[in-house]
């Protein structure tokens, strides 16, 4: 063999090799969003379970703020239809997120509800339930932005561009929610 020809071999051997291994990261990276996404969904999920208990014990109490349970059970309703695009779920979460809070501001007017043996359960129970869902948006947030700088970078760009790979969204909050609390208007 001549040396040009075993140079043009090495050089399209190398060649594939370096798609080969771009390919199987980019596919690697998009599993990853998909388990980080599928371990936030098992959250969520818990969360939605608990939600019809706490509807229910905090209606008995508060009468007045049904169209907000109300909601947050349409709400829930929704997330589980499994209907939904992970963008989709990424915002229905966050309003969820929001009514809770809403819940929870409405308990403080509800003495008897927050002496409630099975309420602080319940509560003490979402409040972990939270936290887990927090740690799996944080998974889920930095495995996405692994995600998108691999299908934006070069040349993994033009292999991801191939396969039709597109940019998935992170978990944000609500501009609302960013914003300083004043603890005086909680007292």
């Amino acid at each position: 063999m001549s040396t040009p020809l075993i140079i043009t071999i090495a050089f399209v051997a190398v060649f594939f090799l370096l798609i080969i291994s771009i390919y199987n990261g980019l596919i690697r990276r998009r599993n990853e969003v998909d388990n980080a996404f599928g371990g936030m969904d098992v959250q969520l999920k818990k969360r939605y379970d608990l939600i019809p208990n706490l509807v229910a014990t905090v209606k008995q109490y508060a009468t007045h703020e049904k169209e907000l349970l109300s909601q947050i059970t349409e709400m829930r309703s929704k997330a589980t239809s499994g209907n939904l695009s992970s963008d989709e779920k990424v915002a229905l979460d966050n309003q969820i997120s929001a009514g809770m809070r809403s819940i929870m501001v409405a308990v403080e007017n509800y003495p008897d509800l927050k002496a409630s043996d099975n309420f602080m359960n319940l509560q003490r129970t979402l409040n972990e339930v939270e936290s887990q869902i927090s740690a799996a948006r944080r998974t889920y947030n930095a495995v996405v932005t692994d995600y998108n700088n691999g299908i934006q970078t070069f040349p993994q760009n033009i292999l991801a561009g191939m396969m039709n790979m597109g940019r998935k969204n992170v978990f944000e909050i609500p501009e609302v929610e960013r914003q300083n609390v004043d603890v005086k208007n909680l007292f």
